[in-house]
């Protein structure tokens, strides 16, 4: 099974991402680490990213999870995945690949970025994501008021309904297989 934790930035993507393969036990990436330099410098200028620049960046990571999926490791990956045909690109139709919306309210997501130090996103293009966002129908959907340990409890027992989904083990975390 492959997870796509998607969201705007500062939704908790690599937090709840990381949280999650661990107790999966099973391997992570950050969407970020498929960035160009150019992608990465643009948005720490301000400048918000076009369909041209996240074109490479997709494609990586959908070669990412087609080699995941080829060695058959299951695989957690952080990725905003903000518009349908973005989640068409890593396999939103292809039934090994589970999307997790992390939604959540501007003020809060907002409150969250002006925490954060030592990330490139810059503040100031939260308002240009939440434009890009198309919500998806087809995802687990998770209010993120919730802690990152609650939302990944109730991610686990979600992930388990899913068809291939992770069994959990008696003592509540998953046992991927």
């Amino acid at each position: 099974m492959i997870v796509v934790v998607m969201g705007v930035s500062g939704s908790g993507k690599s937090t709840v991402g990381q949280m999650l393969a661990s107790r999966l036990g099973c391997g992570f990436s950050d969407a970020d680490s498929f960035h160009s330099p150019a992608n990465i410098e643009k948005m720490r200028r301000g400048e918000a990213l076009n369909d041209a620049d996240r074109a490479p960046w997709l494609a990586a990571i959908r070669e990412a999870i087609v080699a995941r999926r080829a060695a058959g490791r299951h695989h957690v990956f952080a990725c905003s995945a903000l518009r349908a045909r973005y989640r068409d690109v890593l396999g939103e139709h292809d039934g090994d690949v589970v999307f997790v919306y992390l939604k959540g309210a501007p003020e809060v997501i907002g409150e969250r970025l002006a925490s954060r130090s030592g990330h490139f996103f810059d503040p100031a293009l939260l308002q240009s994501q939440f434009d890009t966002l198309e919500e998806p129908r087809d995802a687990l959907v998770i209010d993120i008021r919730e802690s990152p340990d609650a939302i990944v409890d109730t991610l686990l027992h979600k992930l388990a309904a899913c068809p291939g989904g992770a069994p959990l083990t008696s003592a509540g975390s998953a046992r991927v297989q």
